[in-house]
């Protein structure tokens, strides 16, 4: 068309700015997930594993794994991760799960580590910390250490048969050595929405079943707070 004909100045004034909004509308739905901010609603929790007033969630990750047990004689059938007389239980030694953004991106890896910022000997070897439940960031490899500090199975929020949420309270984080830091403000989690991931009910009740392993496949949401 001959925008410079009078007659078809208006008509091409309206086509530029209709190319103009198709072209920004575009370049906002090319733009990578991460160059807008997360809107991160936890959903209602019990009463028992609540964070405190101002915490505020800034990423969750939904995971998809195992937990991993080993069968293990017990110091004291009493104890509660003896849930038996038998005198062997299985024990959760480490969940291997990884945890992905609702466009299936994998955002961190979650597994059991040593916390070099908790004494393990009360003798001052920092570096042989306490094993914690430990989340690293994929991209930029921060990394926090937390401890479950409450949990419920109440029925009302938690699936039958799967494991409980948790409240856990951050003991331990750290910058990547490059600078990244993303996981690093970190102060609770919440792991909430669980499918599977409960030990075996059986195979672990001999001598000879001792040291044994089992993998249970689970599902979980962890939100992160500041």
């Amino acid at each position: 068309m001959n925008c410079t004909a009078p007659e078809h100045q208006t008509t091409c004034r309206i086509l530029r700015i209709a190319c103009a909004t198709a072209l920004a509308v575009a370049i906002m739905v090319a733009l990578p997930q991460s160059a807008h901010p997360d809107n991160v609603t936890p959903p209602p929790v019990p009463s028992a594993i609540q964070v405190p007033a101002g915490s505020k969630a800034f990423l969750v990750g939904h995971a998809v794994g195992t937990q991993d047990y080993i069968c293990l004689p017990c110091p004291n059938p009493s104890t509660p991760m003896c849930p038996n007389t038998s005198g062997f239980a299985w024990i959760l030694f480490t969940p291997q799960a990884t945890l992905f953004k609702d466009n299936n991106k994998q955002i961190i890896t979650h597994f059991f580590s040593p916390n070099p910022f908790e004494d393990n000997t009360n003798q001052g070897v920092i570096a042989d910390g306490m094993i914690r439940p430990t989340w690293q960031d994929s991209q930029d490899t921060s990394t926090v250490w937390a401890m479950p500090t409450a949990a419920s199975s109440d029925l009302d929020f938690v699936a039958p048969g799967a494991m409980p949420w948790l409240r856990l309270d951050v003991v331990g984080s750290e910058e990547a050595p490059t600078g990244g830091h993303k996981l690093a403000s970190t102060v609770f989690i919440h792991r909430l929405n669980t499918i599977g991931g409960v030990a075996p009910s059986t195979g672990c009740a001999l001598s000879a079943d001792v040291g044994k392993k089992a993998s249970v496949p689970y599902s979980a949401d962890y939100f992160f707070y500041k």
